[in-house]
């Protein structure tokens, strides 16, 4: 007979499901606008930087680490023409994933030359090496002129790419030492250099000697400031932490227990060696004892 039961009709599977474990459209399309989301947020990750919205035009993305001095090192311009193309007027403040636009070739070439040509009166840019002392020796200031006109109150923190102003009316000098800002005038003086560990001794202002000298390491800097000789000593023996130095020739205190000397146990000089003293070779502490007197000014500086 013909049968009138109606037939059953068995659900088929959604999307996803597998046999015996059928799903509900409705947790089907969730699942599908999770997948979708994940692939979206994977893409996003894996994208790399420069693919996000920046200017045209040639461009750096700025990564962890990354500082406007050495971005501009690494890309071959000028740090102030870096900082002038993004409109950046704190040269300190910039950050992870910062698109910075590339100056031009002509833009940076301008800005370098008119500032690593600086004349008295001009800028100079400092570059990797520099130092103040020899920044100031080129340009014929002390250090201590450099570091006042630049507002500078330590010497060894200066950084490629900072501009520097050199004061009007001082000329250029091809001497390998610098004089003081105000020095003193009229008789023999004793000038110290301790950035270029160079001591000269002048005559008014004509240098008559000069020498390197070991100054003071960190923790026994030797003192900045204007002194005089106020005691001379043929020859003594100095101890103190760590050492045992006898018969010193030469030895003219001139700040506490700081004295210019003779020094036979080393022969680094132009670098610093001692506890705040200034270590001569023998022979040039000689030369000096016999030349200065007691009164003669002793002007150190950076």
């Amino acid at each position: 007979m013909y049968d009138r039961t109606p037939m059953r009709r068995t659900a088929e599977p959604t999307w996803g499901a597998t046999q015996g474990d059928a799903q509900s459209p409705a947790i089907s399309r969730l699942a599908w606008q999770a997948m979708v989301v994940a692939c979206t947020l994977i893409l996003l990750v894996a994208m790399p930087a420069r693919a996000l919205a920046a200017p045209e035009g040639d461009y750096y993305v700025v990564q962890r680490g990354d500082t406007l001095a050495n971005i501009a090192a690494r890309m071959g311009v000028s740090m102030w023409a870096l900082a002038e193309a993004n409109g950046i007027q704190n040269t300190n403040l910039i950050y992870v994933g910062q698109a910075l636009v590339l100056p031009s070739e002509s833009a940076s070439a301008t800005t370098e030359s008119v500032t690593t040509t600086a004349s008295a009166g001009s800028v100079y840019v400092i570059r990797q090496g520099d130092t103040l002392g020899k920044i100031a020796a080129r340009y014929g200031m002390s250090v201590a002129a450099l570091m006042s006109a630049n507002g500078i109150s330590n010497p060894d923190r200066i950084y490629p790419g900072q501009r520097l102003a050199i004061s009007t009316g001082i000329a250029g000098s091809s001497e390998s030492y610098a004089k003081p800002a105000k020095a003193p005038t009229g008789a023999r003086w004793i000038d110290i250099d301790l950035s270029e560990q160079r001591l000269t001794a002048y005559q008014g202002d004509t240098a008559v000697f000069s020498s390197l000298v070991s100054t003071g390491v960190s923790g026994w800097r030797t003192p900045v400031g204007e002194f005089a000789i106020r005691t001379k000593i043929n020859s003594q023996t100095m101890s103190g932490p760590g050492y045992y130095l006898p018969n010193v020739l030469y030895v003219m205190y001139f700040a506490g227990a700081n004295a210019i000397h003779g020094t036979y146990w080393h022969n680094n000089f132009g670098h610093p060696m001692s506890h705040g003293c200034v270590n001569l070779p023998t022979d040039a502490a000689g030369w000096l004892y016999r030349w200065a007197s007691i009164g003669t000014p002793v002007v150190t500086h950076y």
